[in-house]
């Protein structure tokens, strides 16, 4: 079967009832409520199900939606408008990143070997060759390797909307020959693909890129525009366009590239450097609205930053496997690369007024304020795995979330909203459910473990915790979870102009979403890191590479409370530690 020929027969998402969602979320926010707070939310949900509530004609109106003649799932408005229509800065906040395994290669070849490797990927998906993945022989959804290539986010005053291929406008896959190389604060047009369509082999692409770099001048830095909130973005956006015409090429020619590739002019220090750069790097040298972005250093060292509107973690985990795991000469060999002499270049110009140049340096000043003020680390446990856990008879997942649990606790002294990623790609258009990772289970287990319980008390507490944890996920696999369901209910009150019922404003719908931890996971052996920024003021961004042998992390949360931070990830280590002992 070709890569995108099974969707259709993919099942739907189920739309779950009023009242399972309602149930379930009051089970999910419990263990995070007082009393009073529980018997405030208790009446939000009785008014919400009452008879005559709004909340009834607010579901009739998404499962009429659903049922709709072409929409593939309830939640296929839902998606746009929690990804697009947010309006704070999605450099750093929303975009994600993975630090590839080292490679010994230098720059120019490091970044030839991925820019052929990725023309040999788009080979396939354009020819539909690769096949549909099947997870425990479950097929999943492929959609969203449509959008990795060519695929640009636009910033707009109210809601952003999403420039890509297979589409109404832009049917089929791109046809697009260039990327944009960006290299210091500078964009140039590389064509990529010759005028029949072959890519340029690998040697012609290392000549291309030594001549870019070779290219003296600074450029005008305008990718730190992307940088931006979104509504301040756009009238950026528009101010290029009325500044002189040529913008509008100038801005095509990205927007419509492949790919972009990030050369830094200046090696990291060390990973934990290399994983900042990543995740926000030099402003001047990015575009964040781009799909995917191949970020290079001069010793080779590389990594990719995804814009994430259309895209998730196991897209980009699967293409990134596939960029690493063939030599960079085999997969240029079977993309039907010829020599064709060496790719034509040439530098994207913008014409700037004295407004637009202070508007740039005035992004750029504010980005590094913003990115100084986000404090990082990661942690390496490279004698703690997969396989260790399963050693001790327990689900991976569930230990590093109980761990995490745990270390909160002794870190900052409570137990707060814990979110968990959980893929959905069954389904058609799939993409994540949320998951809350708090049951009354775990805060059993955290309290035995803060307390003089015996070491049996403890391990039962644990093991029950566990059990309840990949229950949760295997629900939220199905879709049988509240959160985005009742959270699309409120988004169509929005969009109607009509009073949100008081549920949306109770101590369990605030409190359950108002993230001390946000989790997830990116299994891959050809990464080292996986990053993205905290969600909050309090909360703590906590990306985790979790392989068979091996548990890296990398963390983030707002400076101000970084020292909470370091006590989370020293309490980690030794929740590791105590739970491993525990189950031995």
């Amino acid at each position: 079967m070709s890569t995108f020929a099974g969707e259709d027969l993919l099942p739907k998402v189920p739309l779950p009832s009023l009242e399972e969602s309602c149930a379930r979320f009051l089970e999910w926010c419990t263990p995070l409520l007082d009393a009073d707070e529980l018997a405030a939310t208790e009446a939000a949900v009785r008014d919400f199900l009452a008879e005559g509530s709004p909340a009834h004609e607010l579901q009739a109106a998404l499962a009429a939606y659903n049922d709709t003649p072409g929409v593939r799932s309830w939640l296929d408005t839902f998606w746009p408008y929690r990804y697009l229509g947010r309006r704070d800065r999605i450099a750093l906040n929303a975009n994600f990143f993975f630090l590839f395994q080292d490679a010994e290669a230098d720059q120019v070849t490091r970044a030839a070997g991925l820019i052929a490797s990725a023309l040999n990927y788009k080979r396939q998906l354009d020819e539909e060759s690769i096949p549909a993945v099947e997870l425990r022989g479950v097929p999943q959804s492929m959609l969203q390797h449509k959008y990795l290539f060519s695929a640009t986010r636009i910033p707009g005053a109210e809601i952003d909307t999403a420039r890509t291929p297979y589409t109404e406008k832009w049917p089929g896959p791109s046809r697009e020959r260039h990327i944009a190389v960006l290299h210091r604060g500078r964009i140039f047009r590389l064509d990529v693909l010759g005028p029949e369509g072959k890519p340029h082999t690998l040697p012609e692409l290392a000549d291309a890129l030594r001549a870019i770099i070779a290219t003296e001048g600074e450029g005008s830095g305008v990718g730190r525009l992307t940088t931006k909130a979104r509504a301040e973005w756009a009238a950026s956006r528009d101010a290029l366009l009325l500044t002189n015409g040529a913008n509008e090429g100038a801005l095509d020619t990205v927007e419509r590239a492949l790919f972009c590739v990030c050369l830094e002019d200046e090696p990291a220090a060390d990973v934990q450097q290399a994983c900042d750069r990543m995740l926000h790097g030099d402003s001047a040298n990015r575009w964040f609205d781009k799909a995917v972005s191949l970020i290079v250093f001069p010793d080779g060292r590389a990594g990719i930053n995804v814009e994430h509107c259309l895209l998730d973690g196991t897209t980009i985990l699967a293409f990134v496997d596939a960029l690493l795991e063939t030599p960079a000469e085999q997969q240029s060999a079977a993309s039907g690369a010829v020599a064709q002499g060496t790719p034509s270049f040439a530098p994207v110009d913008f014409v700037l007024d004295d407004e637009l140049v202070k508007d740039i340096e005035a992004a750029g000043t504010a980005f590094t304020q913003y990115a100084e003020d986000n404090a990082t680390m990661i942690v390496s446990f490279d004698d703690f795995g997969a396989n260790t856990a399963k050693g001790l008879k327990v689900s991976p997942d569930a230990f590093v979330q109980l761990a995490y649990q745990l270390a909160h606790r002794r870190a900052k002294g409570i137990t707060g909203a814990t979110y968990e990623s959980i893929a959905t790609r069954q389904y058609q258009n799939g993409r994540t459910e949320a998951m809350r990772v708090v049951t009354p289970e775990v805060v059993a287990f955290v309290d035995a473990m803060t307390s003089d319980a015996s070491a049996d008390e403890r391990k039962a507490a644990f093991l029950a915790a566990a059990a309840k944890h990949v229950a949760r996920a295997k629900e939220c696999q199905i879709g049988a979870a509240p959160e985005q369901h009742l959270w699309e209910l409120q988004l169509i009150a929005r969009r109607r102009g009509s009073q949100e019922p008081a549920l949306y404003s109770s101590p369990g719908w605030t409190i359950m979403r108002d993230d001390y931890l946000s989790t997830s996971s990116a299994p891959s052996q050809h990464i080292q890191y996986f990053g993205f920024g905290s969600t909050s003021a309090k909360c703590i961004g906590v990306a985790y590479v979790l392989l068979p042998e091996r548990f890296h992390l990398y963390l983030a949360t707002p400076r101000s409370v970084a020292d909470q931070m370091t006590e989370f990830a020293e309490q980690l280590r030794v929740a590791v530690a105590q739970l491993r002992e525990l189950l031995s």
